[in-house]
């Protein structure tokens, strides 16, 4: 293991964390691309556009239960536990140094990502949350878990206490159900040219690191970055415990979590998908169950790396981890290329069905990218760039 303040080279890397990465990495563009390809409401409430029947509604479904928060779940716990990877083998002096110029990185990288490309980034939200839980790294798992918990809870109790506040029946028009003409005119601004784009991104944007950070992000993202530095601590996400252990969490995150998310979609569909009851009530199951199966799926992804080692699949896998941010980026600019104006124009136009066509097509792209990249050069393009904002000093680029 390299020690002191320079990056950890290629062959110091843990293949479970790579192709953990990767797999959640690959897995938000499930969901991202229903924000990419059509109006943002519809991220939350897929009643708002689009048709919602037949095949389209059972690749809505399975997005749902399988891939909705499941995997930014992941993302954001494999960070927290990078923040343990980066700073533990350097002094503390150094290590917070270097942390915070890392994260200065990110976060200028973030705003340009959010303002000029997608409002959906959440590289600023990393980079804000990561300014403050880098201070309680030397905590024990245990009170990382449990603090980290807390956290969590915290969004989860807003909603419930926002909703109960709110008259029953009431509607939710605002970001929930917006009304035909609003849709028309996100349809039309993201039909148009980039600098029309700005008349929607913007505000979106800064609505999202606002209030929607207070509100959700800051607590949801925090939290789990803790429990993040728990599981690295603990050995879970190194592949250090035992098939028993990752079996017993495999079953059990999929038996606790999977009846709890396809609980939460009978109930929305069962009060027809109201603001009051969907939105405050309703997505409380999915909160909750997303836990428990990115719980599983981590336990799925050890116990396969284990059983496998280095295979064809845990090698792309681990290509697309080991190159995660310029590949969050590059989702970004082929999404964005493919579906608003100053592209092919196909925001609103391609179904469900249609979208995860697209998803299959970029991953396919993504990961030829990552293994051909990997073939000539140690790090991905931005992350070499990182490495070398972050020391102060070029690394090695070519093997």
């Amino acid at each position: 293991m390299t020690t002191g303040s320079t990056p950890t080279p290629p062959e110091d890397r843990i293949l479970g964390l790579d192709v953990l990465r990767g797999f959640a990495l690959l897995g938000i563009l499930i969901i991202n691309i229903q924000v990419f390809a059509m109006p943002f409401a519809t991220l939350n409430n897929p009643t708002a556009y689009g048709d919602l029947t037949g095949w389209n509604y059972l690749v809505w479904v399975v997005g749902h239960v399988f891939a909705e928060q499941k995997f930014i779940t992941l993302f954001t716990i494999m960070f927290g536990a990078g923040i343990i990877l980066f700073t533990q083998s350097k002094p503390d002096g150094d290590a917070l140094r270097l942390h915070y110029r890392r994260t200065a990185f990110l976060l200028l990288v973030g705003l340009a990502h959010a303002y000029l490309l997608w409002y959906g980034d959440i590289l600023v939200p990393y980079a804000l949350c990561a300014l403050a839980v880098v201070l309680v790294r030397h905590w024990e798992p245990t009170k990382l878990f449990r603090i980290g918990l807390v956290l969590l809870a915290i969004p989860s109790l807003l909603y419930v206490l926002t909703g109960v506040a709110l008259e029953s029946g009431m509607q939710i028009t605002s970001g929930w159900a917006p009304t035909a003409d609003a849709i028309e005119s996100e349809l039309e601004i993201y039909r148009s040219g980039w600098i029309e784009q700005f008349e929607h991104r913007v505000p979106t944007a800064f609505e999202q690191q606002t209030g929607g950070f207070l509100a959700w992000t800051l607590w949801r993202t925090s939290g789990l970055m803790l429990w993040g530095m728990a599981l690295f601590k603990w050995g879970v996400l190194s592949n250090q415990r035992s098939t028993r252990f990752y079996r017993w969490l495999l079953v059990g995150g999929t038996l606790g979590g999977l009846p709890l998310v396809l609980t939460g979609v009978w109930y929305k569909e069962h009060v027809e998908w109201v603001g009051r009851e969907a939105l405050f009530f309703g997505t409380q199951f999915n909160y909750w169950g997303s836990l428990l199966l990115a719980g599983a799926y981590i336990a799925g992804v050890m116990l396969y790396c284990r059983r496998r080692g280095v295979d064809p699949i845990t090698t792309a896998l681990s290509a697309v981890g080991r190159t995660a941010f310029s590949n969050y980026l590059l989702q970004t600019i082929i999404a964005t290329s493919i579906f608003y104006g100053h592209g092919g124009g196909l925001f609103g136009h391609i179904s469900r069905v249609e979208q995860a066509g697209f998803v299959i097509a970029i991953w396919a792209v993504q990961i030829a990218l990552s293994l051909l990249w990997l073939r000539y050069f140690r790090y991905g393009p931005v992350e070499w760039l990182w490495r070398a904002v972050t020391y102060g000093k070029r690394p090695p680029l070519r093997h």
